[in-house]
Formats: structure tokens, C-alpha cells, sequence
């Protein structure tokens, strides 16, 4: 007697599973792709933070700086020992409390403009436009590492770095600048490619292990501003940095052939460093605007992903991002020891490198962007001490305004909040406004056209 069957059947040992029934109820599920690994999708994350504030609109800017200096003229307020004796009876004599307040945070600002932009009380010329030239020279280091840390946050890259690739560069700059006896021009050529040399090296380090192991860049980075910092403590304790017949933490002086020349004399700092800070900004646009290798690490930033199927070396373009970003740092060491301070000290990078970050991300890592962030910068710190000296305001108030900047730059959608503007790539005030009114407007509509 024959059996029908009721579907295929598969021969013993045959690993091939039976073709799927139309109908089946239990058919054969489709092998599941493994999820990304958590530390993929964190820095994924984080690329779309970053992605979220380079791409935020200069309104946004304008106002995180407007906010942030709010902040700031309340603290100056509640600082302020007149306004906190006024403040007892506000509701008796207000007045009282607003003059002293006016007085508080409009003295301070005004301070702070003029030891920033131009003193207006200055008896000469030189003293008239001296603070300018301070805000300039400030910023020089602030520029030439912004431009760095810019490069490497379009490319997708957290370079938290540009502290220990300063201090490196200085290191190098100034080895080259008072070990060597060299023709004037040459001198100050050399010193300079030896310090944006030494801030590439230190910084392609960490590119390099980013490349080819996977490590973190943040963490690298930030371990090695720690390295940087002590070796340069070290260094300085050593025949080979250290000046010879002192017992202080001090290199010897940087001669003249190897000094960025000053820009208006003697009587001030000024050196020709800015001009050069001026042209590495245009150098960088051109490079990440214009040329083939600035196209690689905007396409890697922007999705490393469909760059590397495109057929781009993602390990390649890392390593170069970080070679060019630790050069650009490294110049800013070369403001510090052959302009500004001309010797090698321990605290040659004050908190330059960090302010740097900031000052990437106010610009939104754009070239011009990164001139004027710089330039705010610089006059924000140069001014502080024109303000704590003529108003007693505490000049620790200015390092509280730019974390303030620092706080609302990074959470666009918070200023947007607090200033009411439009989210990207939504309706307008408008449009929301005429969405809200539509219900009732096509009701009556109707109600015409029955009547």
C-alpha cells in the first residue's frame, strides 16, 4: 500500500535544509546580523553630537556667547558689594538697586572692552591701541590650535591633545631655536619647522594607534597631555633643556635670529606669528575646501563607513588628520617660545590647548570661524585683567563665561530653547502658527460654503 507524503523530505546525513512551503507555518527564519558592538554605536554617538554642533547656524553662536555673558553679568552683580547692601531694601528704594547694578555690570564690561579693544582713557597712541595688539597676541596660539582641533572634528576625530602637542612643539622649537648659531631667516625658518615637527610627532601617536588598534583617540590624547607635561618638567631639570648656571626650571634664552620679528616695534608684543596664525587659516580652508585630501577627511568624518566602500584608506586618512592637527599645535608652541615668552618654561602652554577646544567648536571648526573664536578669546582673557584691576571683579568670572560658551555650544537645542528660535530643518514660527489655526480656518470655510 502506498503513502502519500506530505512535504519534501531530506535524505539522512543531508546537512541541506528542506526548501521552504508556501504556507508553512514554521519556515526557515533568516540568520539575524550581529548588533554593533557598544563601543561602535558610543562613538557613532558621539559623532552625531559633534556632527549636530559643527552643523549648527551662526545664530546659534551669537547667541550661546549672548547667554553666556547674561550668566556672566549675574555673577558681576552678586559679587558686587554695593549691589548686595542695595539689594536689603529693593522694595523701599529700588532705584538704589538699579543704579548699583548698572554701575556693577556695565563697569565691568566696559573694563573688560577697554583692556580688550581699545582703551579710551589711554594718554598715547601706543596706550590707545595697546590692548588690541594684546588680544592679538593671545590669540595667536589659540588660532593655530583651533585650526588643528578643527581638522581633526571634521574628520570625525576627538583630538583632546593639542595641550601636550603645544607643549612638544615648543619643546622642539626651542631646542632648535637656542642650541643652534644660524643665519637669521634660516634660523627662525628652522625653529619653526622643528616645532610644528614635534607637535605632529607627538600627535600621530595617537593616530597611529587609533589606525591600527582601534584605540580610543580621546583617551590617548588626554594620557598624553599628561606624558607631555611631565616630560617637559623633566627635560627642564636636564643639561639638555635646561640654562646653564641656573638651578630654576628655565631653558636659555632665545636669540634673536630665531624670534618671530615684532609687528610694531618694541613697544609691543605683536610678533609676526598672527600673520602667520592669518595664513595657516587660509592654508586650511584651501586644504579642506579645495583640495583631493581635505575631500577624504570631510568624507571619513562624515560617515567612515561608506568612505572606506568607496575605496579610501580610513587608518591612512586617520593618521594624516592627526599629523596635520599636532602641527598646527605645535605652531601654537612656536608663538609661545619664539614670540611671546622666548624662553622654555614648564607652564609655556598655560591652558591653551583646552581653551582650543572651545574655540574649534565656537567656530564651528571653519577656518574664519576659528580666526574670530580666537580673537574673542583672546580678548575675553586679555580683558580680564583690565577688569579685575579697575573694577576688583574676579577675573575668575571670565573663565566661568567661557564655560558658559563651552556649555551652550554644545547643547544647541538648549539655546534654541531658551531664545525661541526654530529647529533645523523644521516649520517655522509661521507655519506652526498657521498649523495651529488651520482646524478653525477650514471649519469656517465649510460653514460659508453650506450657507
Amino acid at each position: 500500500m502506498s503513502h502519500e507524503t506530505t512535504g519534501p523530505t531530506t535524505p539522512p546525513g543531508d546537512p541541506t535544509p528542506p526548501p521552504s512551503i508556501p504556507g508553512d507555518p514554521t519556515p526557515e527564519q533568516p540568520e539575524q546580523a550581529a548588533p554593533p558592538a557598544e563601543g561602535s554605536r558610543i562613538e557613532e554617538a558621539g559623532r552625531g553630537v559633534l556632527r549636530e554642533i559643527l552643523e549648527s547656524s551662526w545664530v546659534v553662536t551669537f547667541f550661546a556667547i549672548v547667554a553666556a555673558m547674561l550668566v556672566g553679568a549675574v555673577l558681576i552683580a552678586a559679587a558686587d558689594p554695593r549691589v548686595q547692601e542695595t539689594a536689603g531694601w529693593f522694595f523701599s528704594r529700588p532705584a538704589d538697586f538699579l543704579d548699583a547694578l548698572t554701575d556693577a555690570v556695565g563697569g565691568a564690561y566696559s573694563a573688560l572692552f577697554q583692556g580688550a579693544v581699545i582703551n579710551f582713557s589711554g594718554t598715547t597712541f601706543t596706550r590707545v591701541i595697546r590692548p588690541i595688539t594684546e588680544t592679538m597676541v593671545v590669540a595667536t596660539p589659540l588660532i593655530f590650535a583651533g585650526l588643528g582641533l578643527g581638522i581633526g572634528f571634521r574628520a570625525g576625530l576627538f583630538n583632546i591633545g593639542a595641550q601636550g602637542q603645544i607643549i612638544l612643539g615648543a619643546v622642539f622649537g626651542g631646542f632648535v631655536g637656542f642650541t643652534f648659531d644660524l643665519p637669521a631667516g634660516l634660523h627662525l625658518l628652522l625653529a619653526v619647522v622643528g616645532a610644528a615637527l614635534g607637535g605632529a610627532i607627538w600627535a600621530s601617536i595617537a593616530g597611529v594607534l587609533k589606525a591600527t588598534t582601534g584605540a580610543n583617540e580621546v583617551i590617548v590624547t588626554i594620557m598624553l597631555n599628561n606624558v607631555a607635561i611631565y616630560l617637559i618638567g623633566y627635560l627642564l631639570t636636564t643639561p639638555l633643556l635646561q640654562r646653564p648656571g641656573s638651578a630654576n626650571p628655565i631653558s636659555p634664552q632665545i636669540p634673536t635670529s630665531a624670534q618671530y620679528p615684532l609687528l610694531l616695534g618694541s613697544g609691543f608684543r605683536l610678533h609676526a606669528g598672527f600673520i602667520l596664525a592669518l595664513l595657516a587659516a587660509v592654508a586650511v580652508w584651501w586644504l579642506m575646501e579645495r583640495s583631493t585630501l581635505g575631500l577624504r577627511f570631510r568624507a571619513v568624518g562624515a560617515n567612515p563607513h561608506a568612505a572606506r566602500t568607496a575605496g579610501m584608506s580610513v587608518p591612512w586618512v586617520t593618521v594624516w588628520v592627526m599629523a596635520i592637527a599636532g602641527g598646527l599645535a605645535g605652531l601654537a608652541g612656536s608663538a609661545q617660545v619664539l614670540g611671546t615668552e622666548r624662553v622654555l618654561t614648564a607652564g609655556v602652554a598655560a591652558s591653551f590647548g583646552f581653551d582650543a577646544i572651545t574655540v574649534a567648536l565656537l567656530g564651528r571648526s571653519k577656518p574664519l570661524g576659528t580666526v574670530l573664536a580666537g580673537l574673542l578669546f583672546g580678548g575675553l582673557r586679555a580683558g580680564g585683567f583690565a577688569m579685575q584691576a579697575r573694577t576688583g571683579t574676579p577675573i575668575d568670572i571670565v573663565l566661568v563665561v567661557q564655560s558658559f560658551i563651552v556649555l551652550f555650544i554644545a547643547a544647541p537645542p538648549l539655546v534654541r530653547a531658551i531664545f525661541r528660535l526654530p529647529t533645523p530643518g523644521g516649520p517655522t514660527r509661521a507655519q506652526r502658527r498657521a498649523a495651529a489655526s488651520g482646524p478653525s480656518v477650514t471649519g469656517s470655510s465649510a460653514t460659508a460654503q453650506e450657507a
